[in-house]
């Protein structure tokens, strides 16, 4: 039975990447999802930044699949396959969601991130491309995506402005990466998934041009590199 889990595991990340083709038409959350209409704000990347989901949802169908028919019984694998699986389950049911909630959407990409977070953690060191590479890159993601979740937030229910509830969100963003990005030394895709990210927002902010949330993009961005350059790994 030590094949359960990562069955389990590959057939949760198999109905993950589905979900798109069951639940069609989301690009994003609707300008009037929010009371305050959230059009063209500034915390959200430009949209050829999405199509990373694409390479995510390969990855992580190739590297459980690799875990379920090479590697099921190995310890090495044991330890991150649960809060994936968690993370994955909740991940099913978000675009459905997402479409009708962005409150909700919000909370369960937190999960997402947490959960996905603890599985990257958790990764043994054998087969990286396999085991870390996939859950790094889908975990840099939900980082930057789940801080974006609170900047919309922010600003469609009207706590904030667009730019400071921007610059908030982004601040967040930096603050979780940078710190994640310090403890996994051994994940670089970790920090190169949210420097996509930062790029894609440094690309929806300029034109028009701002300044402040292109600036703590860009700032981040340096911050990233920065730390992979004190590697010794």
């Amino acid at each position: 039975m030590i094949w359960v889990r990562p069955l389990l595991l590959f057939l949760a990340a198999v109905a993950f990447a589905a979900s798109p083709l069951v639940f069609p038409g989301f690009n994003g959350f609707a300008p009037d999802a929010f009371p305050v209409p959230q059009i063209d704000p500034p915390v959200q990347p430009a949209g050829y930044a999405f199509a990373i989901w694409g390479l995510i949802y390969l990855w992580l169908i190739a590297g459980t699949g690799f875990g379920l028919f090479r590697r099921s019984d190995d310890f090495d694998w044991m330890d991150h396959r649960d809060p994936l699986l968690v993370s994955l389950a909740v991940g099913i049911f978000w675009l459905p969601v997402a479409q009708v909630s962005p409150i909700a959407a919000t909370a369960m990409i937190w999960v997402m991130l947490v959960t996905a977070l603890l599985a990257l953690f958790r990764a043994g060191d054998m087969d990286r491309w396999w085991q870390i590479a996939p859950i790094a890159i889908y975990a840099g993601w939900l980082s930057a995506a789940s801080c974006v979740s609170v900047g919309l937030l922010l600003s469609g229910y009207g706590l904030l402005p667009q730019t400071p509830a921007a610059l908030l969100a982004l601040a967040l963003a930096l603050a979780l990466s940078v710190t994640i990005q310090y403890r996994l030394h051994r994940a670089p895709l970790y920090g190169i998934t949210v420097i996509w990210a930062l790029v894609a927002v440094i690309v929806a902010n300029t034109s028009p041009f701002n300044i402040a949330v292109a600036g703590l993009a860009a700032a981040g961005i340096v911050a990233i590199l920065a730390l992979r350059g004190t590697d010794t790994e």
